[in-house]
């Protein structure tokens, strides 16, 4: 039979070799394209732990120059909601709601998280509040274990407790003394709320764009904290320059936390999560605070354990939900 009795539907020998080529290479590329989204979506959480090291450092001037934790709280969310709607004229189309359920529980859960995290602070020492707010990356773990499939390997629950060690020494010296109070309460309600908003980013992440999802998220800040923002608002100037500050780097820093949870499961999100109280607290030290040798430590652990889970931890292979599999950029169900 000459080539050009070829059957319809089948392959010559060279057009076999060269689509069984390009098979092999298309399917590399799919791993090499997920890990470069993987790289790029920790630089983008080093970089939101940064920025919210930098918002807590500010915010705690904005508490010394006289304003409550309800209106701090406010200032953030009515400078991110114009921002993010600035962007939404800027670039027409950016603002695509889907999963309005999923949009409704972040906006609620995140925006009371956040006001119960700072109105715990004027209760309870910062490092105290701090500590049990970050309580969230280990409720955001147990929870994507329901809601998502996200199953942490071995290393990555070593490494999440690891890197939350550091938290605890750099944060009190090692010495944080616990109470069971009003503060307290709402440190723990934060820390679980919190754990609920980013397991809600991560699903959200198959259908809506970070900006849509940061929308939802001032929107619900809003509300809740309105009420909370009634009382006498402070004369001093610089109160209001450190909260229009928490403001915008507050915005910049959930966009990237978001945009992030895209690429990264909530186990491994969770534990990079780990480096914004020790932001926080290297920020701090431009306020006076001390540096202590269980910080140098705290911070060394810290960061050593987000190390080992980001080379070890990798997600073994089981099915997962059709929001995490989408988020990623993979079909809806296992092939």
């Amino acid at each position: 039979m000459s080539p050009s009795e070829t059957p319809a539907g089948a392959l010559a020998p060279r057009d076999a070799a060269a689509a069984r080529t390009a098979g092999a290479a298309a399917a590399g590329e799919r791993p090499a394209g997920r890990t470069r989204l993987r790289r790029r979506a920790r630089a983008l959480l080093f970089a939101s732990a940064v920025l919210f090291g930098a918002s807590a450092a500010l915010a705690k001037l904005a508490a010394r120059q006289g304003m409550s934790g309800g209106q701090a709280t406010l200032v953030r969310f009515a400078i991110g909601l114009a921002a993010v709607l600035a962007l939404f004229r800027a670039r027409p189309g950016t603002f695509r709601p889907h999963r309005k359920d999923l949009l409704f529980a972040r906006g609620l859960f995140g925006g009371i998280a956040a006001l119960l995290y700072f109105l715990a602070i004027e209760r309870i020492a910062a490092g105290e509040a701090t500590l049990l707010n970050n309580t969230f990356p280990i409720w955001a773990v147990l929870l994507s274990l329901f809601v998502l499939n996200e199953r942490p390997t071995v290393h990555l629950w070593i490494a999440l407790a690891v890197a939350s060690a550091g938290v605890w020494l750099v944060l009190g010296g090692g010495s944080v003394r616990l109470g069971l109070g009003w503060g307290e309460g709402l440190g723990i309600v934060s820390g679980v709320l919190g754990g609920a908003a980013v397991t809600a980013i991560r699903a959200l992440r198959a259908t809506d764009n970070a900006p849509t999802i940061f929308f939802a998220f001032s929107v619900g800040g809003l509300v809740v904290s309105l009420p909370f923002a009634l009382g006498a608002w402070p004369s001093a100037p610089g109160a209001y320059l450190a909260a229009l500050g928490v403001g915008v780097v507050a915005f910049l820093a959930q966009l990237s936390m978001t945009e992030a949870y895209g690429a990264l499961s909530v186990p491994e999100a969770a534990l990079w999560q780990q480096l914004t109280p020790i932001a926080s607290y290297l920020w701090a030290l431009s306020l006076g605070e001390r540096l202590s040798l269980a910080t140098v430590v705290g911070v060394l652990l810290g960061l050593g354990g987000i190390l080992y889970g980001s080379l070890l931890g990798h997600a073994p292979r089981e099915a997962r939900s059709r929001e995490a599999r989408l988020a990623e950029g993979l079909p809806a169900e296992e092939p």
